[in-house]
């Protein structure tokens, strides 16, 4: 499955489960372990497991296995890797904490002239 399906296909499970405030971020050249991060936000520990899961049940679906899943025990941040792309589902308070998105915005060329 080429990337862009594999984000649209996310990004349809995000949205069937009605997780909030979805961002897709380009990390190429700045990450060795992925080239694309989607964040999204659930609305209670519950809803952030059930979007992973979702997410993980619609990619195995469409004939592509997971690599893995890591937070559900929890529920305040669930990481699914699908190789070139990782899925954060956060809570809101954990998804302010850790900003992945100020994170993964610098600019890899400055990165790489520092």
């Amino acid at each position: 499955m080429q990337t862009d399906k594999l984000i649209e296909l996310v990004l349809d499970a995000l949205d069937d489960m009605k997780a909030k405030d979805v961002v897709v971020l380009d990390v190429q050249g700045k990450s060795t372990v992925t080239d694309f991060m989607v964040v999204a936000s659930g609305t209670s520990k519950r809803h952030v497991v059930s979007c992973a899961e979702h997410v993980i049940e619609k990619v195995k679906k469409a004939g592509r296995l997971p690599l893995g899943m890591e937070g559900a025990e929890v529920g305040d941040w669930i990481l699914a890797d699908l190789g070139e792309v990782v899925v954060h589902v956060m809570m809101p308070d954990a998804r302010s904490f850790y900003d992945l998105e100020r994170l993964w915005s610098f600019d890899a060329d400055l990165a790489e002239d520092a």
